[in-house]
């Protein structure tokens, strides 16, 4: 193989790919990436086996086509630190010389029949829809998924389509987020027949993929895994497989006590009442009286902290308590200028709202 790349094209493409590569792993070829050069582009392929990404970059020459098999690590940093426009890859079985204009670097290959194999994107797709909407829906829930859960569901996201829409869900039992996202048009086949469960990791990476505001992402589904193509990027996964929570039970609907938030003020109030909460309970409370809302802190080794804030509130006082990252975490992907925040006892779940396309529930703390 040989190949000149744009060098600003290659580390682009190297970067959302090698975002997915382990860095421990006992099989030393998925700390690889594979290139593969035919026709007029090549091909970048890396996976972890359970999510996996092909990124195909078209600004190149190619002198002869091939396939090699390179560590991920130092082929990205060899790219990184280069200071050339144009990169020249010249490739045999055994080794890759990456060469600029005052440089020339060997890397030793693996066997490109070793590398495990990811899911393309050959036939069409099941449905499409706009990236920035996707992408708009998965920043609102995705955060509230669970890290890592013997309950494997609730690392994932919950798919669910009823005609034009569809609803992604995600909680790790202590808060949940659930954002709506509009299609263009009705979904059939697979999706449409019940629930899938996407992992997390799979929705921020398509998170990260760029896009100009009439970007379309095409969704297929291939036994039990989901492919997204978007562009010149093919995102692929198996799905989560599990019971996911039946989470329109949890969804309060008899709540009275109803305030309107400024989003960006309710921040910062977060963030500075968060400042001298104690380490015990890791918990502000929210005061609410008469046309007013207090933030507040306290740790007794240290002091306190009080926020006020004018609302219009004419209900009962009450007195919760939240942990403040669960509430900066929603207040930050917030896009619209004004939330509703709506509370029932002390000891049930706060519930905040943004339109009629999301919602957020957050357990309250003992402070």
């Amino acid at each position: 193989m040989r190949v000149k790349f744009n060098r600003a094209a290659l580390q682009e493409a190297l970067v959302l790919v090698t975002s997915i590569v382990p860095s421990r792993t006992p099989k030393p070829i998925l700390q690889c990436v594979r290139f593969t050069a035919e026709g007029d582009s090549v091909r970048i392929c890396g996976t972890d086996l359970e999510v996996g990404i092909t990124c195909r970059v078209s600004q190149v020459e190619i002198e002869v086509e091939g396939d090699v098999v390179v560590p991920a690590d130092k082929v990205t940093s060899i790219i990184r630190e280069s200071i050339d426009e144009v990169v020249v890859f010249d490739a045999s079985e055994a080794a890759v010389h990456i060469k600029g204009a005052d440089s020339h670097f060997t890397i030793y290959g693996h066997d490109a029949g070793q590398f495990p194999a990811v899911v393309g994107f050959e036939a069409g797709a099941d449905f499409e829809m706009s990236l920035d909407n996707l992408q708009g829906g998965i920043e609102k829930c995705v955060f509230a998924a669970a890290k890592e859960s013997t309950r494997y569901a609730l690392n994932g996201i919950l798919w669910e389509v009823a005609g034009k829409k569809l609803t992604l869900v995600a909680t790790d039992g202590r808060r949940l987020a659930k954002s709506v996202v509009h299609l263009p048009a009705p979904v059939k086949g697979k999706l449409s027949e019940g629930r899938i469960i996407v992992p997390a990791k799979t929705m921020s990476l398509l998170d990260r993929v760029g896009g100009d505001a009439e970007a379309q992402v095409g969704v297929r589904f291939i036994d039990n895994q989901i492919a997204l193509m978007c562009a010149d990027v093919v995102i692929s996964s198996n799905l989560v497989e599990g019971n996911f929570p039946k989470y329109e039970d949890i969804i309060p609907k008899d709540y009275t006590k109803k305030v309107v938030l400024n989003t960006t003020a309710a921040l910062s109030a977060v963030r500075r009442a968060a400042l001298l909460a104690s380490d015990d309970s890791k918990g502000i409370r929210l005061t609410l009286s008469e046309n007013s809302l207090v933030f507040s802190s306290r740790a007794p080794e240290t002091g306190d902290a009080q926020i006020d804030m004018a609302v219009a509130y004419t209900d009962e006082p009450m007195e919760i308590g939240f942990n403040p990252q669960f509430l900066v975490d929603v207040l930050r992907v917030t896009k619209a200028d004004e939330i509703e925040l709506q509370l029932g006892e002390p000891d049930r779940p706060g519930l905040i709202r943004s339109g009629s396309d999301f919602l957020y529930i957050v357990m309250p703390v003992n402070l």
